[in-house]
This record gives C-alpha cells, sequence and structure tokens, in this order.
C-alpha cells in the first residue's frame, strides 16, 4: 500500500492519501480522543503522541499534531497506523456514515440556499484539496456564519481565505450577504 502526502496552508496539518476510499459520504472531525470514540481509525490515530485532531473525507485523512511536535517524528508513525489500520480490513466508522455530517432539515429560504450550493460547488471542493472542510451554520442579518473544520481550523490563512475569498464571492453573487464570520 502506497500513501501519499500533501502539505496543508496549516503548517500544524498533513494530509494523507491512502489512495482508496477513506469515507464514502460525508465527512467526520475529531479533536479529541473521547470524539473518536466511533472511529477505528481515528482511535488509532489518537494513540500516538502528538495527534491533536484527525479529519476524514471522501479520500483523505487530515491529521493535525500538538505544536511542540515534529512532522519528521509524526509522520512515519501516522503512516504506519494508517497503513495498518487498511491492511487489516477494519473500519472506519463504526456506526452508519450518514450520521456523520447531517444538515440542518427542514426549508431554506431562497437567499440560504443560494448561499448553501455556492459553498458546496465553489468553496468545499478548494478547501478539500488542502485537507479541510466547510460547513455552512447559518445567515443572520446579512452575516453567513461558516465552520473551518480539518486542515482549516486554526490555519493561520483561514481568514484571509474566509474575507478575502468567500466573503467577496457570495457578496457578489448573493447581494443580501455582508460579510462572513467564522464559528467554532
Amino acid at each position: 500500500m502506497f500513501i501519499q502526502t500533501e502539505d496543508t496552508p496549516n503548517p500544524a496539518a498533513l494530509k494523507f492519501l491512502p489512495g482508496r476510499d477513506v469515507l464514502t459520504s460525508g465527512v467526520a472531525d475529531f479533536t479529541s480522543r473521547e470524539e473518536a470514540a466511533r472511529s477505528p481509525l481515528a482511535r488509532l490515530l489518537f494513540e500516538i503522541d502528538g495527534v491533536q485532531g484527525v479529519f476524514l473525507g471522501s479520500d483523505f485523512i487530515t491529521v493535525t499534531k500538538a505544536g511542540d511536535k515534529s512532522w519528521q517524528v509524526l509522520k512515519p508513525m501516522v503512516l504506519g497506523a494508517v497503513m495498518d489500520h487498511f491492511t487489516a480490513g477494519a473500519p472506519v466508522m463504526e456506526q452508519a456514515e450518514g450520521e456523520i455530517a447531517a444538515d440542518d432539515a427542514g426549508e431554506d429560504s431562497e437567499i440560504v440556499s443560494q448561499i448553501k450550493e455556492l459553498i458546496d460547488t465553489r468553496v468545499r471542493p478548494g478547501v478539500a484539496q488542502d485537507g479541510g472542510d466547510i460547513v455552512y451554520r447559518g445567515f443572520k442579518n446579512g452575516t453567513v456564519y461558516l465552520q473551518m473544520r480539518g486542515s482549516c481550523a486554526g490555519c493561520p490563512s483561514s481568514t484571509a481565505t474566509l474575507k478575502m475569498g468567500i466573503e467577496n464571492m457570495l457578496r457578489h453573487y448573493v447581494p443580501e450577504v455582508q460579510q462572513v464570520e467564522a464559528v467554532a
């Protein structure tokens, strides 16, 4: 098994590409051992000293390290854990993947539908290439609330991405949007 790695804009996060599907639908974001209870793969990665976060996408795994740890030390351990997991044929998740990233139910206004469509078609693919995800969290009084996940959470350039990229694009296509704010 050959696992590729890619740098992300966040120096604390590294993207691992195992060359096979990780999740067939949705994404999963774990920021602690406790949250990782439903994922054998994430649990295995959190056993490595220095792993601070695990983000699972369709065909990639983004691992975030503690600031005092070196990728030179962590990367071989993460590669080994990912290889061991997939070689053993263990499941990535222990529950239905559809429960991982459920969107809000109910009807959206036309404005919210436009915002979500733009995020899904124009923003999420680019953010996923960097090992992360972006989730719509609301629209109120001209402000769009978005949550950055994976390598994008805590990334030094995420504020610029939100303000200069996403905010400008949304304001261009949806005049009702005045600003974009990140939420935790």
